[in-house]
């Protein structure tokens, strides 16, 4: 059975590609998501794309993607550094989880430095731009084949 991996981007990753092009580079959201659908597929892995600016709505993500997808790859945005209950729904789920930031948090303001998400994760990939995405769908693969998941 073929596995899934749910890649899900929260507050403003819909504004990609015009968004701050210096910090964040000029790929759109939807062109990011058509490159990792072409890595996903040279593994052999389902992967799915959900977006959403409100906190609410990625928590309701996250469970529901219990018992339908085998990994999370997150980049929660702003979330990442203040959203106790998308912590707590990550834990809850128990799914494996890559935290993903195109930027690096720990190069820019203070407040970003801390990571709620970065307990519940099992690793993170930033400060590459979209290759930080590309890395965390590799892993995610790899990890999925390393745990008998072909």
């Amino acid at each position: 059975m073929m596995k899934t991996i749910l890649v899900i981007n929260g507050p403003n990753l819909n504004l990609l590609g015009s968004r701050e092009p210096e910090l964040y580079g000029n790929v759109t959201l939807e062109e990011l998501n058509r490159e990792l659908e072409t890595v996903a597929r040279k593994w052999g892995v389902n992967i799915e794309f959900y977006q959403s600016n409100h906190e609410g709505e990625l928590i309701d993500c996250i469970h529901a993607a219990k018992g339908k997808a085998d990994f999370l790859i997150l980049n929660a945005g702003a979330l990442t550094h203040y959203s106790i209950a998308l912590h707590d729904a990550l834990k809850a789920v128990r799914l494996p989880v890559i935290e993903v930031h195109l930027t690096n948090p720990y190069a820019r303001e203070e407040f970003r430095h801390r990571s709620l998400v970065a307990p519940v994760a099992l690793g993170g990939v930033f400060g590459l731009g979209t290759l930080s995405y590309r890395l965390a769908v590799e892993a995610a693969c790899s990890i999925l084949r390393e745990r008998g998941a072909d």
